[in-house]
């Protein structure tokens, strides 16, 4: 990991950099909420389709936000919308990225909208009122095991996150993977719909994978977990070299 890493809690030149923060709202209907890693996958695919939209690179209309964003802090706040809140959400630019869960009887497939940067004290009201806590999701079943054929962000069993943290840290995971790619191996990923898959590891295969060189997320600490704590190992075929 680059000693200049934007999630490290040490006290470095990021800091002095005007700080943004990238928001994803989750849709959590109360009939029916989505399935808890359908939404951090959702969450880590919604943060690569921000990176890669042609408004987020070179003159686009997103990208001077999108820059000064990587340049200071990597901040992801997530928030959860239901009904008229969604709507309203919905309205403003951004990217919704649809989960691959089916939807069931107890649970609906996942629905993430990213919006571009916005200054740490610069949230739209639409924004702004959503609500941070309570984004308590649950599995309604056995997960099928990653079979190491696409990218995995691998979750620390030993942390205890809300959904809403665990989506950031997702969100995180899934940008530290996309930093280390080529352009030719970015475009096929992206081609493929960014497929990827986040489990969570018994403790022996968790330390094996913190310590493989793979991209680590350290958290900064801001809410919920210590400062410096891993989070995720983002795993992608391209990285296993």
């Amino acid at each position: 990991m680059s000693t200049d890493s934007p999630f490290k809690s040490e006290v470095s030149d990021r800091d002095a950099a005007p700080q943004f923060v990238l928001p994803l709202v989750v849709r959590i209907e109360k009939t029916a909420p989505p399935a808890r890693t359908d939404a951090m996958e959702t969450a880590a695919r919604a943060v690569l389709a921000m990176l890669s939209d042609e408004r987020s690179l070179g003159e686009g209309e997103w990208a001077e936000a999108v820059r000064d964003w990587q340049d200071a802090r990597i901040r992801k706040v997530v928030r959860r919308a239901r009904g008229a809140e969604w709507r309203h959400a919905s309205a403003l630019p951004g990217l919704t990225v649809t989960g691959t869960f089916p939807a069931t009887e107890t649970a609906s497939t996942a629905e993430v909208r990213v919006f571009p940067p916005i200054p740490l004290d610069g949230w739209p009201k639409e924004l702004a009122k959503l609500q941070v806590s309570g984004t308590d999701l649950d599995e309604p079943g056995p997960l099928p095991s990653a079979d190491g054929s696409g990218a995995v962000l691998w979750l620390n069993p030993g942390l205890e996150m809300s959904a809403g943290k665990a989506c950031a840290q997702a969100g995180h995971g899934a940008q530290l993977a996309w930093w280390e790619l080529s352009e030719t191996e970015r475009k096929a990923w992206r081609e493929s719909g960014f497929a990827l898959s986040v489990r969570t590891p018994d403790a022996a295969r968790w330390r094996e994978l913190a310590a493989s060189g793979l991209p680590l997320v350290l958290d900064a600490g801001f809410t919920e977990i210590a400062p410096g704590s891993p989070t995720v190992v983002a795993d992608h075929p391209a990285l296993r070299r």
